[in-house]
């Protein structure tokens, strides 16, 4: 999830309809809307929607929160129409959004056509791509606690005593130790789909299974085997790591580089000696520098493939020595 390393793959790049998976990108951009306490008031034009169903009557009313329960728990076409409906104002609208979006993310072998998935020829993604959403998706607290939840109690329609108690379809949360998500998906034309997301020793991993039958056992058999080959190792660590540069008509001669972030990345046991780390497009450090500008970048390869990178920034302010730069301020009374 942190690197998007790809851990094993095999048609990671055929593009294929994804059934209710396309609920991740609905509900990305449902928690994204800050709207998640309005209170939507349910449309006939979002009951009786084909396929799964949360069973929305006219006039009933729940927040945008209750409707993303319904939408990623029991995969209710219904609550998607609903969110979509709300968010976007009407459904074109909402799958620009969802289109936007995805190329955003860098989806871009994806392409939606509604928000829940029901069978399109226009309707389609790739499991690389749909891996990419969801590891995006996932960073998302209010998106990660909602498609980890088991179980949750939404009311029912007014006047009717009864709850919508709501059981998550993704049985991958009480087979797989560490599951935390993320959502199934169906249709006769796109087979059986599944994206999980799981947790084990400090590392995420999202599997993405397209027109997959058997997509439980393979989607458990993906995960286990990345977490028995792959282990997180620390091969930049921010605090550790300084670079002192020569500047350019500065008034010192040198300034300090560190990275922004750390680079954690899962590895194999034999691939710590293939990692190379560069230090890429730095600009040529001529002052005025200031702190916290970014000089370059420092990237880390392994077998010549860059995994991951980071930016370098400057550490302190370096004032310019130029007289005609010096003179420029002053008569902008900026010096």
């Amino acid at each position: 999830v942190n690197t998007k390393r790809v851990l094993y793959s095999k048609n990671m790049s055929t593009q294929l309809e994804m059934a209710s998976t396309t609920k991740i990108m609905t509900a990305l951009l449902a928690v994204e809307s800050g709207k998640l306490n309005d209170i939507v008031t349910i449309k006939q034009s979002s009951c009786n929607i084909e396929g799964s169903s949360v069973y929305l009557k006219p006039g009933e009313k729940l927040t945008v929160e209750e409707l993303l329960y319904g939408l990623m728990l029991r995969s209710g076409n219904d609550a998607s129409v609903a969110i979509a409906e709300y968010i976007g104002g009407n459904i074109d609208n909402f799958v620009a959004l969802m289109n936007r979006k995805a190329k955003d993310i860098g989806a871009d072998n994806t392409h939606f056509m509604n928000p829940n998935g029901l069978p399109n020829n226009n309707h389609y993604t790739t499991a690389y791509d749909l891996a990419l959403i969801t590891c995006y998706a996932m960073k998302n607290s209010k998106f990660s606690e909602i498609v980890s939840s088991k179980n949750k109690t939404i009311p029912g329609p007014p006047g009717e005593n009864w709850n919508r108690i709501l059981k998550n379809k993704n049985k991958m949360l009480w087979t797989f130790e560490g599951a935390n998500g993320v959502k199934t998906g169906y249709t006769n034309d796109a087979g059986r789909c599944l994206v999980t997301s799981a947790i084990r020793n400090n590392m995420q991993l999202v599997c993405v299974v397209l027109n997959c039958g058997p997509m439980w056992e393979e989607s458990t058999a993906l995960l286990e085997y990345s977490y028995k080959n792959y282990s997180n190792s620390k091969l930049l660590d921010k605090e550790k790591y300084t670079k002192k540069v020569a500047t350019i008509k500065g008034k010192q001669k040198y300034v300090d580089l560190k990275p922004l972030n750390d680079i954690i990345i899962p590895i194999k046991e034999n691939e710590s000696e293939k990692v190379e780390i560069k230090i890429d497009s730095i600009n040529n450090h001529i002052a005025p520098i200031y702190k916290g500008a970014k000089a370059g970048e420092i990237s880390v390869y392994i077998d010549k493939k860059i995994i991951a990178k980071t930016p370098l920034i400057y550490q302190e302010d370096v004032k310019s020595s130029d007289l005609l730069y010096n003179l420029r301020m002053i008569l902008k009374g900026l010096n």
